[in-house]
């Protein structure tokens, strides 16, 4: 079963204790590595958009107002260490998924079946090592000689093929917030998730039940879609299964 999976916009700074801490990425560091030369022209255009930007572009590019944050994000991203790209992520889902305390049959469970789709770099692997710390507030685009670059158009016309063979035969788990379904449209039957309460469909949560139903996928091993609508999951109770062509919307209600 292959999952599909939001980034988090804020990542872990922390290179301690962790493998390939000192190195830069190359065409080894990701999945499908006969595409290393598109995920590059994307990181090229953003590395030379950075050292030609002013401030207040580079304000409206990373999402920040911090001056030393701006700085912080201006060096040369292909000298930055990198890390594997779950642990690089730390936000409210990858909080509650807690990869680090896993064992590591949940762990390799997680780094082989979960695809997360990066706003600068394209789908990954979790397991892929690696990338390193950026920043690119979610929606923003470049503009190279005044024209608009769309970072999402450009990875789903090069990536879909290699990303629908990739899937092919799988059963499919999609559980990416609304933005990242621009870098690549499903084309054979999937599940998504919902989650409710007081018959509300909830933000802050769904994040952290993503990270805690993945989890739990690794934890029980969930091969199939049949084995997913049976695990039991603390506070969570399905409430209805929607289908329309490809998708099936399970709408679970949050019960504590």
């Amino acid at each position: 079963m292959k999952i599909l999976f939001s980034p988090s916009e804020t990542k872990c700074k922390d290179q301690s204790n962790i493998d390939n801490s000192t190195k830069s990425f190359d065409s080894s560091s990701f999945i499908f590595p006969k595409l290393y030369d598109k995920r590059i022209e994307i990181i090229d255009k953003y590395r030379s958009y950075i050292q030609n930007a002013g401030d207040d572009e580079l304000i409206r590019l990373f999402g920040t107002k911090k001056l030393e944050v701006v700085e912080y994000y201006k060096t040369d991203i292909f000298n930055k260490p990198i890390m594997k790209v779950i642990q690089r992520y730390s936000g409210i889902a990858y909080d509650y998924l807690k990869y680090n305390t896993l064992p590591k049959s949940s762990q390799d469970y997680i780094d082989n079946n979960t695809l997360i789709f990066s706003n600068l770099f394209g789908v990954l692997l979790a397991g892929d090592l690696g990338i390193p710390d950026y920043k690119l507030k979610q929606g923003e685009s470049l503009y190279i000689n005044n024209a608009k670059f769309n970072i999402e158009k450009f990875y789903k016309e090069e990536f879909s093929d290699t990303i629908d063979n990739y899937l092919e035969d799988e059963d499919i788990l999609d559980l990416r917030a609304g933005f990242y379904e621009k870098f690549y449209t499903i084309t054979q039957p999937y599940t998504t998730m919902k989650f409710v309460k007081n018959n509300k469909v909830v933000s802050h949560w769904a994040k952290a039940y993503r990270g805690i139903l993945l989890k739990q996928m690794s934890i029980n091993n969930i091969q199939t879609t049949q084995e997913l609508l049976d695990l039991q999951i603390d506070n969570l109770q399905i409430q209805e299964i929607q289908k329309s062509k490809y998708k099936t919307n399970i709408v679970y209600k949050i019960t504590n």
